[in-house]
C-alpha cells in the first residue's frame, strides 16, 4: 500500500501527517506555516511533499459544523481539495474533522505537553487525528 497524506487546514496554518507504508499508522510530519489566506503557497507546499512520499492519495479535513451543516470554513476546504486536483495528479479525500483538534489538545495535554508546546503543535496532531480515523475506517471495511 502507498502513503496517504494527511491535512488539517487552518486560515494561516495546515497540519500535516502521513501514513506508514502499510497503510495502519499516521504520524505527524509538521505544522506548515503561511500568511492568512495564502492558500496557494500552502498547497505548494503539500505538492513537494507529495512528491517526496510519493504520494497518490490526500485526506483532507472537512471542518463541518456540530450539526453537520457547511459553513465558510468548509468551502475553503472544498476549494482547496479542488486547487490540489488541478496541480497534481492526486485524489483527494475530504473527511469529516469534527471534534479532532479537540481529541488532539487533550491527547496533548494528558501527555502533559507544555500549553507554549501544544500551540506548536496541535495542528499536526490534529492532522494524525484526522488521518488516523480515516485509516482505521478503511481498515475494517
Amino acid at each position: 500500500m502507498e502513503r496517504i497524506l494527511g491535512l488539517d487546514l487552518g486560515s494561516r496554518t495546515c497540519g500535516i501527517a502521513v501514513s506508514d507504508s502499510l497503510g495502519m499508522l499516521a504520524h505527524g510530519v509538521e505544522t506548515y506555516r503561511f500568511s492568512e489566506g495564502a492558500y496557494k503557497k500552502c498547497a505548494y507546499r503539500v505538492k513537494a511533499l507529495v512528491e517526496e512520499y510519493g504520494i497518490h492519495k490526500i485526506v483532507l479535513g472537512l471542518p463541518k459544523h456540530m450539526n453537520g451543516d457547511l459553513g465558510e470554513r468548509a468551502q475553503i476546504s472544498i476549494h482547496f481539495k479542488e486547487v490540489l486536483e488541478n496541480m497534481m495528479d492526486v485524489e483527494v479525500i475530504l473527511e469529516d474533522e469534527r471534534l479532532t483538534t479537540v481529541i488532539a489538545t487533550n491527547n496533548l495535554i494528558f501527555g502533559d505537553v507544555s500549553r507554549k508546546k501544544r500551540k506548536k503543535v496541535v495542528d499536526k496532531m490534529a492532522a494524525v487525528e484526522i488521518l488516523q480515523g480515516y485509516l482505521d475506517r478503511i481498515g475494517r471495511q
